[in-house]
């Protein structure tokens, strides 16, 4: 690191120079820094505000799919499943998470957001790496907009099929396509996603998690009462179908595109990580809730249950219709939170396109264009169980499980990898796993979804 020095000539001139001194090692390592000392956030959230969006990011649609999830693998499968993936989950957040740390400690700075973190390992690691550093910008961007736009097209698929179901209870001579309820929630949701701070999402993120508490309790009344005998289910299902259950899983509880700036707007961001920590809180009873309502629905629907377990309960009694409203507002409300790293990535990048009287404007067309897109794609593909196996294997995986194992692979590459390289193997073991959700997950989506289809046209 070169410093700038200013000397004195016999002329008595100032004479500017550059000097050549090198900083200490443990200087250089960042070690003597404290980022969250340099951290400036206009609007802080709470620790317990921080909790209420880390759950609400992973308690969504894919909460209610896990029964469908289990009609995959069987009761026993499905339930090790659930464990293995929330724990592989948990622990992509908290390597991305550390890496960004140590990241911002070696470049000073007080935090980095997602694509930052990547960009600065590549760009600071092993020098023949370093000349992919602006594809790997662009890598994380495109697949964090495919994040964005798969995760909020199925929100927005969720919410039209719960209006439908209700609608077509009430109004049985006139049902409608579900294609037409996704277009009556355009305006709504462009409205709503112009909120452009995170602290101001927590009264819709308590609100939204309050919903789905109640929608929770009231399926578990329904879903607990006369249980089929076990005998009536699958215990275990065929693995070719196995995939369907882990890529629906990694999209129910990977909300890693909303981690970085939770922790990074935390005002005690020290509560994020460690033993209990934040983060494994939060996960550990993720996994609980998954396990339940995964287990127990398909225990009570079997193979008949559907891509939300709430389209299962039944249409004439009000406490169940409540539930189905509840939980539609629930997804609604995770909508705006779901969007707004992805809107807050994007803006970074457009922003210099604009003249600083215009941002106001710019931000306002670019959220509007982008709820336009997903809208468009949940009524292009409205299969709620099927898209959602298809965007958690492409996009979820690459997000929660890819680009974290490779970014401290390389970060740790030249600073030590562990004794006997552990983390390589361990990364190693990991992405392995990921090529196996990858492929195998989008092959089974594709081609249920090409069947669905062309029977439908028959």
């Amino acid at each position: 690191m070169a410093l700038d020095a200013n000397l004195s000539g016999k002329d008595g001139d100032m004479i500017r120079m550059e000097s050549t001194v090198t900083l200490d090692r443990e200087s250089v390592d960042g070690k003597d820094y404290d980022p969250y000392q340099h951290r400036h956030v206009a609007h802080p959230t709470s620790t317990l505000g921080a909790f209420f969006h880390l759950l609400k990011s992973s308690l969504g649609s894919g909460l209610l799919a896990m029964p469908a999830a289990f009609k995959h693998t069987g009761l026993i499968p499905g339930f090790v499943g659930t464990m293995l993936v929330a724990i592989i989950a948990t622990h992509c957040v908290h390597i991305l998470v550390k890496t960004s740390r140590d990241v911002c400690k070696e470049c000073r700075v007080g935090s980095l957001s997602y694509t930052d973190t990547c960009v600065k390992v590549f760009k600071h690691g092993p020098k023949r790496l370093r000349t992919y550093t602006e594809f790997v910008r662009h890598f994380v961007d495109y697949a964090m907009a495919g994040v964005c736009l798969g995760g909020t097209s199925v929100y927005v698929i969720f919410i039209a099929s719960s209006l439908k179901n209700i609608g077509d209870y009430f109004y049985p001579e006139n049902i409608f396509p579900v294609e037409l309820y996704c277009g009556v929630l355009l305006v709504p949701l462009v409205l709503l996603t112009q909120i452009r701070h995170l602290k101001f999402l927590v009264p819709f993120s308590i609100f939204a998690n309050l919903c789905l508490l109640v929608t929770f309790v009231v399926t578990c009344y329904y879903t607990f009462q006369d249980i089929p005998n076990v005998a009536n289910v699958k215990l275990f299902n065929s693995a070719r179908e196995w995939p369907l259950f882990l890529s629906t899983a990694i999209f129910a509880m990977e909300g890693i595109n909303v981690v970085m700036p939770v922790e990074n707007e935390m005002a005690n961001p020290r509560h994020f990580l460690g033993c209990p920590g934040l983060l494994n809180i939060t996960m550990v009873l993720v996994a609980i809730l998954y396990a339940v309502v995964g287990l127990f629905g398909y225990l009570k629907y079997g193979d008949e249950v559907l891509g939300s377990i709430t389209l299962n309960l039944p249409e004439d009694e009000p406490l169940a219709l409540a539930a189905k409203i509840l939980v539609a507002l629930a997804v609604f409300f995770t909508y705006f939170l779901q969007m707004y790293a992805p809107m807050d990535i994007m803006w970074s990048r457009l922003k210099e396109r604009f003249s600083a009287r215009f941002h106001n404007e710019g931000q306002i067309v670019m959220r509007t264009l982008s709820v336009t897109v997903t809208v468009v794609l949940a009524a292009a593909v409205p299969d709620l169980e099927l898209l959602i196996g298809l965007v958690g294997a492409a996009f979820f995986s690459t997000l929660g499980l890819f680009i974290p194992l490779i970014v401290q692979t390389v970060h740790k590459w030249d600073r030590g990898l562990g004794k006997y390289s552990y983390i390589l193997w361990e990364n190693i073991l990991l992405l392995a796993f990921y090529m196996l959700v990858l492929v195998s997950g989008c092959y089974s989506s594709i081609t249920a979804i090409v069947a669905r289809f062309t029977s439908t046209q028959r």
